[in-house]
């Protein structure tokens, strides 16, 4: 909410408008704003009392198609929606894509109330649901595979290995060949497997800053040993409720890549942070239930970033920008994520690429038990 003082709202609408985590406004039939709530204070970066002074027109880029939506309700006198409609500008700011959600006010004649929708939410969520229909996709190729690939590859390694001994030689090292790529292909589909493991998950109350002290020791000790890593918790942090093992295999999957990114560079850092963000809430697929999502975890690498093609797929099976690389491990740290009502997206710029979760936070009482002196401190 903004910093700037308000008075206590005593109309109950007022209340309700001023509760809405989107920017709503009234226009009236001059084009001048009449109402502006709290979260419009913040999105046009100005007070109610100068937003009720000035016409919508002064806030968007010239010749928005806000302005042609506002007169098109207006007209008919019906509502209308646009999607994905950009109104950056010098005054609110660069990257402002939104929908917008327009409606005329039949008691007031002229007048119409818009509600923008900042995309940056609603494009999370819709990756999101992205990178779970990806997983189930895999899921589905490992279970085949599993059966189909592994068998008849075990029967291959066997004929293999008997060959070796009959054979002389000069051919043996072809009958090591077909032994190392049947064990290649078996340790890939072993890893694509995961995401066939349907199983409930055992979660807890978890410390995030305990799993990330027990990442930071094994890339401090390993593959990011000349690496400089900064911490930036918030100390105050709440549990977060998960799979304790499971989250020590998404940070290193994260960590590690970081790592890989920066490659030789001297001067490369690795940040680690972790921050309270209150109002992120998304609905639970299949219920009425909404849930919140005020935990924020990133890992930021310093690297030359990620391409600007490769953004919106990142996260799917077999995608990868590494030689050798099988493009999954991004994948499952998607699954992961998803399976614990979680969100994660990445950012991205020459300046470096930060890798965001946001997770719920534990809310039950932390029972006394051998794991919870390693789960809370």
């Amino acid at each position: 909410m903004s910093s700037l003082a308000r008075p206590v709202a005593a109309d109950p609408a007022q209340l309700v408008l001023n509760t809405i985590r989107h920017p709503v406004v009234m226009i009236g039939p001059d084009n001048v704003i009449t109402y502006a709530n709290a979260e419009a204070e913040d999105f046009f970066r100005s007070s109610a009392a100068i937003l009720t002074k000035s016409k919508l027109a002064r806030f968007v880029p010239f010749g928005s198609p806000l302005l042609t939506l506002v007169e098109q309700v207006r007209e008919r006198r019906s509502p209308f929606n646009e999607y994905r409609v950009d109104i950056s500008s010098p005054r609110i700011g660069v990257e402002k894509v939104v929908d917008l959600y327009v409606a005329p006010v039949s008691e007031l004649p002229g007048s119409v109330v818009v509600m923008f929708q900042e995309r940056s939410m609603a494009d999370k969520i819709d990756r999101q649901m992205t990178h779970r229909g990806a997983a189930r996709s895999v899921s589905g190729l490992a279970a085949m595979l599993a059966h189909e690939i592994k068998n008849p590859l075990s029967g291959i390694r066997g004929a293999a290995q008997l060959l070796e001994t009959v054979v002389g030689d000069e051919d043996r090292a072809l009958t090591r060949l077909i032994t190392d790529e049947t064990d290649r292909i078996v340790s890939l589909v072993d890893r694509m497997e995961v995401f066939s493991d349907e199983r409930p998950i055992n979660r807890t109350p978890v410390n995030i800053h305990v799993v990330l002290d027990h990442v930071k020791a094994i890339a401090r000790n390993g593959f990011a040993s000349r690496i400089k890593i900064v911490e930036e918790y918030d100390p105050s942090l709440p549990p977060v409720f998960a799979n304790r093992d499971q989250l020590v295999q998404v940070f290193l999957n994260l960590v590690k890549n970081a790592a890989e990114a920066i490659g030789p560079d001297q001067n490369g850092e690795i940040r680690l942070s972790t921050a309270f963000r209150p109002g992120i809430r998304l609905a639970v697929p299949g219920t009425q239930d909404r849930v919140s999502l005020p935990l924020e975890f990133c890992v930021h690498d310093s690297g030359p970033g990620v391409a600007e093609d490769l953004l919106p797929i990142l996260f799917d099976p077999f995608v990868t920008t590494k030689p050798n690389g099988s493009g999954l491990g991004l994948a499952l740290v998607a699954k992961i994520v998803g399976e614990h009502g979680g969100v994660i997206e990445c950012d991205s710029s020459a300046r470096g690429t930060t890798f965001r979760i946001l997770m719920p936070a534990w809310k039950g009482e932390v029972e006394g038990d051998d794991n919870s002196g390693e789960a809370v401190r």
